[in-house]
C-alpha cells in the first residue's frame, strides 16, 4: 500500500511541472521572437542615419581621392617653378648686363636651357611667360619644348609690360618658397585657362630678397581638373571647384546658367560635402542627391524584412530541433538519478560522442560503480590504518631490540662499567618513555629527536668508536609536531643492513622546506642495488624485508596523503638517503603549554 500511494504521488508530480522540453521550446522561442523583432525595428530606425554617415564616408574618401589628384598638378606646376625660383646660376646671369653678341649667347646657352629643364618636369601641357627686369635680356616668344608626353611653349617678356597690370601689383609681399597665387589674369578667362603667378628671387643677400623677375604658369581648366567628375560620385551628383574668393573655378554635372546652381541645391534633397586645398585655397564642394541614398535605403530594408522572416522560420525549426534534443537526454539522466535515489546503482546509461551529455552519462556510470566501492574502499582504509596503527605498537615494543640491550646492560653490570651501565639504562628508559608517549601517535618533533637519541646512545655503547652519528637540525622545526618513531626504524635499518667495514657514519639532517618538515637519514654505508629501493616501498611486495619501512610510509601516507611519505636515494658502495617528508603543522596550544 505505501509502495502504491507513493507511486501515486510521484505521477501527481509529473502531471503537475511541464516538461523542460516545452520549457527550452517557449523560452527559445520568445527570445528568437524578441530578438528578430528588435533586431529589424532598430534596423530600421537606423538605417538611414548610418547610411548617410557611411555614403559621406564614401563620398568624402572619393572626394579626397579627387582633391589629391588636383593637388599632385599643382604640385606639379610648384616643383617645376622651384627648379628657376631662387637658381642662383639664374639669378647671376639675369642680374648682369650683356652686349648684343653676349646676350645672344646667354639667351641660347644659359636662360633658355634652364628654363626648358623647368618645363620638361611637368606632365601637362602649359604655356610659361617669364618677365624680367633686366632689359638688356631680349624678349622672345613662341619658344617651343617637348618632353616624352606633351608640348610645351614659353615665351620671355620684360617687366615693364605688366607694370602696371592690377593682377602684378596685387601680389603680396615676398614670403621666402611660399608666396605665389593661382588666378585667372590676362587671357585666361576668355581661353578658360587659369595661371600660377610666382617671383623669381635674387637671395644673394639673404636679409634682403630681390625680386628679378615674374613667372606665368598658365595651364587649361579642363585639364588642371580633369578628375573633378560627378560620374565618379554618383547619378545626378554635382562638382563645383571655387578659388579662395568663391569665385567659381569648374563645375561638373550642372545643367544652365551658373548664377542658377546656387539656388537649385536644397539641403533637404541634397548631401553636401567640403574638401579644401590650403596650397591653393580652392573647395572642392560636391552635392549628392538623396534619392540615391533613399533607393538603397528601400532596398536594404526589403532586404532586412526578408531576412528577420527567414530567421524566424529557420530558427524555429533549429529550436524544435534542439528542445527534442535537449529534452531526451535529460529526461533519462534524470530517470538514473531518480533510480540512483531508489537505491538502484546497477542502472546505466550511454551516449556516443564526446559532448557534454555523454561526460555526463560517463560520469554518472562511474559514479554507479563508485558509490559501491567507496563504501568498501571507506572500510579498508580504516581497517588499514587500524593495522598499521597496530604494528606500530608491535614495532614500539621490539622484543628483540630489549633482549640486545638488557644483554648489554648484563654484560656491563658483569665487568662493573657502573657509569655505562647507568647510562645506558637511563637512555632505555628515556627511549620508552618517548616511545609509548601515553598512547599518543602525535609527538612534538623535539621528542622525536630525543628518542632518537636515546636509542643512538644505546647502540653506540655496543657498537663503541665504530658507530659515529650526527645530528643537523634546523631550529625552526621545534613549534612543530609530527608522527612518531620515524627516524629511529631506519637508524636500525643502518646498523643491520649498511655495515661496510668496521666502521659507519650516520647522519640525521631535519630541516623546514617550503611548508613541510624534511627529515634525510645518510650513511656511507653499504648502499643498495638500483631498483631495490623501489621494492622496499612497494605495497605488493610480500618480501618480510623491508617491511617497517613500508609502514612508516603507509603510516605516514594515511595521516597526510599521497603526496608525503618515504623516498630512498642509493648508490650501491656509495650510502644511502632516505628521505621522510610531511607536512609542517604547528602543535596546538595545550600541548605547548603542557610542553612548557
Amino acid at each position: 500500500m505505501k509502495g502504491s500511494q507513493k507511486d501515486m504521488n510521484d505521477t501527481t508530480v509529473r502531471r503537475r511541472y511541464l516538461p523542460i522540453g516545452y520549457k527550452l521550446m517557449l523560452s527559445y522561442m520568445l527570445f528568437v521572437l524578441l530578438l528578430v523583432t528588435v533586431n529589424g525595428y532598430i534596423s530600421h530606425r537606423m538605417y538611414d542615419a548610418s547610411m548617410r554617415k557611411q555614403t559621406a564616408l564614401n563620398l568624402s574618401s572619393t572626394l579626397i581621392q579627387i582633391r589629391d589628384n588636383v593637388a599632385y598638378k599643382t604640385d606639379d606646376i610648384k616643383r617645376s617653378s622651384d627648379t628657376l625660383y631662387d637658381n642662383y646660376m639664374l639669378a647671376q646671369i639675369l642680374r648682369a648686363d650683356a652686349e648684343r653678341g653676349d646676350n645672344y649667347r646667354r639667351m641660347r646657352q644659359e636662360i633658355i636651357p634652364r628654363l626648358e629643364d623647368a618645363m620638361k618636369s611637368v606632365g601637362i601641357p602649359f604655356r610659361l611667360s617669364v618677365y624680367f627686369h633686366n632689359e638688356t635680356i631680349s624678349e622672345r616668344y613662341h619658344i617651343s619644348s617637348s618632353n616624352d608626353r606633351k608640348e610645351h611653349e614659353f615665351n620671355i617678356y620684360h617687366l615693364k609690360r605688366i607694370e602696371d597690370r592690377r593682377w602684378y601689383k596685387m601680389l603680396p609681399e615676398e614670403e621666402y618658397g611660399q608666396t605665389m597665387e593661382w588666378k585667372q589674369i590676362e587671357e585666361d578667362r576668355e581661353e578658360s585657362r587659369i595661371s600660377m603667378v610666382r617671383r623669381l628671387i635674387d637671395s644673394e643677400n639673404p636679409l634682403d630678397i630681390k625680386e628679378i623677375g615674374i613667372m606665368r604658369f598658365s595651364m587649361s581648366i579642363a585639364e588642371l581638373f580633369e578628375s573633378v567628375d560627378a560620374g565618379k560620385i554618383g547619378e545626378g551628383a554635382r562638382l563645383l571647384v571655387r578659388d579662395q574668393y568663391g569665385q567659381l573655378l569648374y563645375s561638373s554635372g550642372y545643367n544652365g546658367a551658373p548664377h542658377e546652381w546656387s539656388s537649385a541645391v536644397d539641403m533637404k534633397t541634397f548631401v553636401t560635402l567640403e574638401e579644401k586645398m590650403p596650397g591653393e585655397g580652392w573647395t572642392i564642394t560636391a552635392h549628392v542627391p538623396m534619392t540615391i541614398i533613399e533607393q538603397e535605403a528601400k532596398r536594404i530594408q526589403t532586404f532586412i524584412i526578408a531576412i528577420c522572416v527567414l530567421c524566424f522560420i529557420l530558427f524555429t525549426f533549429t529550436g524544435v530541433f534542439i528542445s527534442r534534443y535537449f529534452s531526451k537526454r535529460i529526461t533519462k539522466i534524470v530517470s538514473v538519478l531518480n533510480a540512483f535515489r531508489e537505491g538502484n546503482l546497477k542502472k546505466r546509461m550511454n551516449y556516443k560522442g564526446n559532448d557534454e551529455f555523454s561526460q555526463i552519462s560517463n560520469a554518472l556510470n562511474e559514479m554507479g560503480e563508485d558509490v559501491e566501492s567507496l563504501i568498501n574502499k571507506v572500510y579498508l582504509t580504516q581497517l588499514q590504518k587500524k593495522e598499521a596503527e597496530l604494528e606500530m605498537l608491535q614495532t614500539q615494543i621490539n622484543p628483540h631490540f630489549l633482549y640486545n640491550t638488557l644483554s648489554s646492560i648484563s654484560r656491563l653490570a658483569k665487568f662493573g662499567e657502573n657509569e655505562k651501565l647507568h647510562g645506558m639504562v637511563m637512555s632505555l628508559a628515556k627511549f620508552y618513555r618517548l616511545t609509548l608517549n601515553s598512547g599518543r601517535s602525535l609527538i612534538p618533533v623535539a621528542s622525536e629527536m630525543e628518542q632518537a637519541e636515546a636509542y643512538v646512545d644505546i647502540q653506540k655503547v655496543k657498537y663503541g668508536q665504530r658507530l659515529e652519528v650526527t645530528f643537523d637540525v634546523d631550529p625552526d622545526i621545534w613549534p612543530y609536531e609530527t608522527l612518531k618513531l620515524i627516524i629511529q626504524p631506519f637508524i636500525e635499518n643502518v646498523l643491520k643492513h649498511a655495515w661496510c667495514g668496521d666502521r659507519i657514519h650516520v647522519r640525521i639532517a631535519v630541516r623546514l622546506t617550503e611548508g613541510d618538515i624534511v627529515y634525510q637519514i645518510i650513511d656511507d654505508g653499504l648502499g643498495m642495488p638500483k631498483g631495490r629501493a623501489e621494492e622496499l616501498l612497494n605495497s605488493s611486495d610480500t618480501n618480510e624485508s623491508g617491511y617497517g619501512i613500508r609502514n612508516i610510509h603507509q603510516r605516514i601516507q594515511l595521516h597526510y596523503g599521497s603526496g608525503y611519505g618515504v623516498s630512498i636515494f642509493s648508490r650501491l658502495g656509495v650510502g644511502t638517503c632516505v628521505e621522510v617528508r610531511i607536512p609542517a603543522r604547528k602543535r596546538r596550544r595545550r600541548e605547548l603549554e603542557a610542553a612548557g
